[in-house]
């Protein structure tokens, strides 16, 4: 056996803690068909299986699971002290989103984000997991939740909404239906565990349907089974508010819900004099109260549902 180089150590922790090829190739701005390549290169390096390899990622196997124990904290280590001798550009800001709000609130508005700052470089992440700024090089993230991480500042930017959405192609079939009675609709199972629907029917009143047309792992995938009229899915208007306005997606009757969850800018405490977050922030800052200000017109009930 031949000694594995500290950069295949690296890529291989970085790996290992994300469970995904994708994601760690973009934090090395490699291919995912090169870092695949190295990681098949250690194993033969090492005579170790350190992966199984499947469709839905990777998954370290029990030699994998050692080695990551057994380099882990060193490669953390190395990695901190090279990070007081690498040049950093005040104009690169790398932030971590969910793809909800990523896609549907942040994206279409970027373009007025760079009109004012062309000199900002973005570098955005999307994923479902939350970020871990010890030991991935992530300036800021966007999340959805109560603002309580510890170690880390939290600005709260604005709520969240719910309502049942629905494609007009659906709402045109079931035009004998009414729209504040859900019951006699075809309705998309809610990815959150404790079931948006349950929420929604105990304050708004009527009766769960003991099954729904399908089930969804994410709101992603649950919002595309909604535009393609599969069903009535219980829109978050984050993720909604920009399909309804542009004619996708309809509200069925006129009451919204909100949550008491709601979407805050997190950062570390060594992000907080860099200049590309302070750029980005202010503008953030001034989009979310924006888009309060529009999201007031929905006269939401008082009590926010769990």
């Amino acid at each position: 056996m031949t000694k594995a180089p500290l950069a295949l150590l690296q890529q291989f922790v970085q790996v290992a803690r994300l469970g995904n090829l994708s994601r760690a190739a973009a934090q090395a701005n490699l291919t995912v068909s090169a870092l695949s390549h190295q990681m098949r290169q250690l194993e033969e390096r090492l005579e170790r299986q350190l992966f199984e390899r499947g469709p839905r990622g990777v998954k370290l196997t029990v030699e994998g699971c050692s080695l990551l124990e057994a380099v882990g904290e060193h490669v953390d280590g190395i990695e901190h002290a090279l990070s007081h001798y690498r040049k950093r550009s005040d104009e690169t800001l790398t932030l971590s989103a969910s793809p909800g709000i990523m896609s549907g609130w942040l994206v279409p508005r970027l373009p007025r984000l760079i009109a004012v700052h062309p000199e900002l470089e973005l570098n955005l992440q999307s994923g479902s997991t939350l970020v871990n700024f010890e030991r991935e090089p992530v300036d800021a993230a966007l999340r959805y939740g109560r603002g309580e991480w510890a170690g880390l500042h939290s600005e709260r930017l604005f709520g969240e909404w719910i309502a049942p959405v629905a494609a007009p192609a659906l709402v045109a079939r079931m035009a004998d239906a009414d729209p504040k009675d859900l019951s006699r609709w075809p309705l998309l199972g809610d990815p959150n565990p404790s079931s948006r629907w349950k929420d929604w029917f105990a304050k708004v009143g009527g009766t769960a349907p003991h099954r729904y047309v399908a089930h969804f792992d994410s709101f992603e995938a649950q919002r595309h089974a909604a535009l393609e009229g599969l069903g009535v899915a219980m829109g978050r208007m984050v993720m909604s508010k920009s399909l309804i306005d542009a004619g996708r997606l309809t509200v069925l009757g006129d009451r919204y819900l909100p949550v008491q969850d709601a979407y805050w800018l997190v950062y570390p405490p060594r992000s907080r004099e860099h200049p590309g977050l302070q750029l980005f922030r202010e503008w953030l800052l001034v989009e979310a109260d924006d888009y309060c200000r529009q999201m007031s017109g929905f006269r939401p009930d008082d009590t926010a549902v769990r």
